[in-house]
């Protein structure tokens, strides 16, 4: 008997449930749920039935299994179920995935050679590439993806679905997986998902005794009043109410004559007693008998194999033609273990794991260790070099048959490709079998094994059991030479720099230097110097900088002549970021050379760094951000994430200072909510230090104190952005609160800061605020103004605006003014990007102007006041006002409905009444029918157009509606 049940019994509630996370899917509210139970409980089924609602509902389905061969493959479930994609008929339009679509090549080939930096191939960002990418594949109606045998997945699938269940509920999608209940990680991983509310647990309990009768009745095709009672306590004893045991078992009391239909009745021939795994084995070994010795001989050996199988293995194995192969697998008694797999053509499988293991367990240990030497053989002659998950199967296969040798050099193979997939915990998981399995090789083997397996702990971020198991690399070292070795610590370093443990990366660099001696050839030492020279440039110290600059230098120059293209790209990229200071031109040309390099060596990551930084340069020097939008753009392209979120980053920066507050806040948010949800720790840090930065370049001391407060708590009291905290952030903030003497202070402590730590960061305030400041307040004469600005480090074009009001004023002192007026007019021209800076620097100007008897200040001074008010900057439009009235000026008074005056009008002083009645001058009305409108007198109308004349400049009243005419709004 074949016949399974056309119904799901007893699974109700679990089905209400599905249909219910389905229809919020297609609202727009994702969910993760997991079915878990024993194997055979009916979590195949019930997801198939979930599959079967979703094609109802014209949702789009993607469905992967765990490993069917051997050991887990990394990401093989999750390949599977993407791929799914590539055969429908209406296709995602992968490319508005923009830089998370080359990221998907490490499992799509398809779309884009894998992302090869060590950042952007993380697996949390791997994870955000496919979490976008099913949602983008449920944006219509919904997507519902589908993710079989989880207990048997990879570590990196896990860590990818761990991130899902998190982040899903703002995608339209459904994740569903199933999961076998025993003790593993998938099991945790579902367990703690619905611990912390981010998934749906589905625990499928065995069925009852009154559903087994209804399961037996539907496989029967008959009523429940048709099973006989006594063969409903059979079935329970046999299968202990496992659906799927249920199902086997009544198969095989019908097939044995033991159950029978009696006038339409099922009854009992016999009352034998079963119990469940007996019964099963049993009824499986039955079958199994029954087969004739060529089909047994076949079926054994996929078993040996695993849950599914490719016949052109088989076909190795047997020795036998495909037509004879089918043969075989066609009878009804194969075909009661055996079916064709109708996802993957060529390809068979078992019915259930359970029909695997009763196999397998009928199985001498010779007998399985012949056959899977036997299938070993087979994998190699039909897939030579053993691709994909062939190795670790193989390796698996050889273990089985006894040969440990082999199968310890197969899983130090298999880990190697998985260290280069970028799946690092199942390298280490590999890796670890293989220096267990070949334990009593030579040292040469040992060490290979070790030097692999540390590169694969520091990937997975296990840094701590990287620096435990570095000392057992010494004791195998002699199969490894002091240069392996040697870069091998220089890794660890680096690991370390990146994780900000320094103390940790300084002792790796000293075991590295160690070990080469002395008489270190420059080829070997330069990795080692590039790595100490970033070390060196996070940490405080007045000379620290110096020692990176010069380590720094001497790796790229060896870089050059000894054929290290990634060492030259480290060290030009970190020279142009340390000269940056002192020498903004030679910072670019250290870049360029970073770039050319790249490009040389076809290097695309390293090169959209170079391009990222050339691109902050360029908007330092000249406010330009054209270079930094190319890099983004093509970060995107290649899926150089890490890249691309540095080159917002910067931009954001820009954003601040061009006084674009509100784009500068959503940028700078969705940055901060990506690297912190993918881990990217450096632009995840300093995107929260532009947050301190934004908020004071708005006056908004209270929403600064909580961003520094945040900016410490989760970075600490990072000492080398402590200039721009004080210098950039707390001073602006301090001039916008009208708190001259407290800028001063800030700027004090910056310099004080900067002198004590030199950092790698513009932006504190020397050559720009605070020299006009100091200007500002007779602490600054020509000749120190002049040696400042000679400073290459004064180019920036951002302090520049602020060093030219300077010059202004120094001007304007001197008598020189129309000099200073020019002086003025230059650095409106140069802060034209700036909004607020260069509105600061008038307000400023327009009160030494005021004092000097130069210029004219105020014209200045309106339009500051203008600004500042528009920006809602109450302190610095008030001074404005003040400096404004005692310069006997008329201000204008501020009432609601000012923002509605053109900005012409405004800086002509025209206040909101008289833009009211400038307003009704388009129409012609004549002064009694413009107040009747207004509900004012004509003889104030009459006020107004005269003093609307007076500040426009205008001869009469017809020229004023004419005005009116062109400056308001139809």
């Amino acid at each position: 008997m074949g016949q399974r049940s056309s119904v799901i019994v007893g699974r109700d509630g679990e089905l209400r449930t599905m249909r219910k996370l389905l229809d919020s899917a297609r609202g727009g509210r994702g969910a993760a749920v997991f079915l878990v139970g024993e194997g055979g409980i009916g979590k195949s089924r019930l997801a198939a039935t979930a599959a079967d609602l979703g094609f109802a509902a014209d949702m789009r389905l993607l469905r992967g299994r765990g490993s069917a061969i051997g050991p887990p493959a990394p990401f093989r479930s999750l390949t599977e179920a993407l791929l799914s994609l590539t055969r429908l008929d209406s296709p995602v339009d992968v490319d508005a995935l923009g830089p998370y679509r080359p990221v998907l090549g490490r499992l799509i080939p398809d779309w884009g050679p894998p992302v090869t930096d060590h950042d952007d191939g993380s697996l949390v960002i791997l994870a955000e590439a496919v979490l976008r990418l099913i949602g983008l594949a449920g944006r219509r109606n919904g997507c519902l993806v589908t993710l079989e045998d989880m207990h048997d997945a990879d570590p990196e699938t896990l860590a990818v679905v761990d991130y899902l269940t998190d982040n899903i509920g703002r995608q339209p999608t459904v994740l569903l997986g199933t999961v076998r209940a025993d003790p593993g990680p998938a099991l945790t991983l579902a367990q703690s998902a619905a611990r912390r509310g981010a998934a749906v647990l589905m625990e499928l309990d065995r069925l009852g005794k009154p559903e087994v009768c209804r399961l037996a009745a539907s496989c029967l095709g008959v009523g429940q009043q048709d099973v006989s009672p006594d063969a409903t306590d059979l079935l329970w004893a046999g299968s202990a109410g496992n659906p799927f045991l249920v199902e086997e078992v009544l198969g095989g009391m019908v097939d044995g004559g033991l159950l029978v239909a009696q006038d339409g009745r099922w009854q009992l021939c016999d009352t034998t007693p079963a119990t469940a795994p007996p019964t099963f084995v049993r009824s499986v070994a039955r079958r199994v008998e029954q087969l004739d010795p060529r089909t047994r001989e076949l079926v054994s050996a996929a078993a040996v194999l695993g849950p599914r199988f490719p016949l052109a293995l088989m076909r190795e194995v047997t020795g036998l033609s495909y037509r004879d192969l089918l043969s075989h697998l066609h009878t009804d008694r194969a075909a009661q273990l055996i079916v064709s797999d109708d996802q993957a053509p060529g390809w068979y499988g078992f019915q259930h794991q359970l029909i695997v293991e009763a196999v397998l367990s009928l199985l001498t240990p010779a007998d399985r260790a012949r056959l899977s030497a036997q299938v070993a053989d087979a994998v190699e002659a039909v897939y030579p070099g053993l691709p994909g998950e062939w190795c670790q199967a193989c390796a698996a296969l050889r273990l089985d048959a006894g040969d440990i040798v082999a199968a310890g050099r197969l899983f130090l193979e298999s880990g190697r490709r998985a260290l280069n997939q970028g799946a690092a915990d199942s390298a280490v998981a590999l890796l670890d079998r293989a220096w267990e399995l070949l334990a009593h090789e030579d040292g040469a083997t040992r060490a290979d094994v070790l030097e692999t397996l540390l590169y694969a702990l520091a990937e997975a971020g296990q840094i701590d059991r990287a620096f435990n198991s570095v000392t057992s690399l010494d004791q195998a070292g002699s199969g490894l030479d002091r240069q392996r070795r040697a870069r091998l610590r220089t890794r660890l370093a680096w690991a370390a720099h990146v994780a900000g443990r320094y103390a940790d990366g300084v002792a790796q660099v000293d075991a590295a230097r160690a070990l080469l001696g002395p008489d270190a050839s420059p080829a070997d030492s330069a990795p080692i110097d590039v790595v100490d020279a970033y070390l060196a440039v996070d940490q405080p110290g007045p000379e620290q900088l110096r020692k990176a600059e010069s380590l720094a230098r001497r790796a790229a120059t060896v870089a050059q002549t000894a054929d290290l293209p990634v060492v030259a790209c480290q060290a030009w990229q970190l020279l142009g970021a340390l000269v940056r200071p002192r020498d903004p031109v030679q910072a670019s040309s250290c870049l360029e050379r970073s770039r050319a390099v790249a490009v040389q060596y076809d290097l695309p990551i390293w090169e959209i760094h170079a391009l990222a930084r050339l691109g902050n340069d360029d908007a330092m020097h000249d406010g330009s951000l054209d270079r930094l939008t190319e890099a983004r753009r093509q970060a995107s392209r290649i899926g150089a994430v890490t890249a691309r979120y540095h080159a917002d980053s910067s931009t954001a920066l820009q954003i601040i200072l061009r006084g674009d507050f509100d784009a500068a806040e959503a940028l700078i948010d969705d940055v901060l909510t990506a690297t912190t949800r993918l881990g990217l720790r450096e632009p995840a840090r300093y995107v929260r230090l532009l947050r301190v930065v934004l908020a004071g370049h708005r006056g908004q001391s209270q929403e600064m104190t909580h961003a520094l407060a945040d900016f410490r708590e989760r970075e600490g009291d990072l000492i080398q952005h402590a200039p721009r905290i004080h210098g950039l952030a707390k001073a602006t903030c301090a001039l916008l609160e009208e708190d001259r003497s407290r800028a001063m202070a800030e700027l004090a402590m910056a310099m004080r800061y900067e002198a004590a730590n030199p950092t790698i960061y513009a932006y504190a305030g020397r050559y720009g605020v605070q020299l006009l400041l100091r200007i500002l307040s007779g602490d600054m004469d020509w000749e120190a103004y002049e040696e400042i600005t000679a400073d290459p480090g004064s180019r920036f074009r951002w302090d520049r605006q602020f060093a030219t009001f300077g010059r202004a004023v120094l001007a304007g002192r001197s008598g020189q003014h129309a000099e200073a007026a020019a002086a003025v007019d230059e650095a409106m021209s140069v802060g034209a990007p700036y909004a607020m800076g260069k509105h600061l620097g008038l307000r400023l100007v327009g009160e030494a102007a005021l004092a000097d008897g130069w210029g004219t200040p105020v014209e200045w001074l309106r339009t500051a006041e203008e600004y500042f008010h528009s920006a809602d900057i109450p302190a610095v439009a008030g001074a404005c006002r003040a400096l404004l009235r005692s310069a006997g000026a008329r201000v204008a008074q501020r009432r609601n409905g000012a923002g509605e005056i053109p900005a012409v009008l405004r800086a002509d002083g025209v206040t909101v009444r008289e833009y009211e009645v400038l307003r009704l001058l388009v129409h012609r009305l004549g002064n009694r029918e413009i107040a009747d409108q207004l509900h004012l007198s004509p003889r104030t109308v009459e006020r107004h157009i005269s003093s609307l004349l007076t500040k426009t400049g205008l001869p009469n009243r017809k020229a004023l509606g004419e005005l009116a005419a062109t400056v308001v709004p139809s």
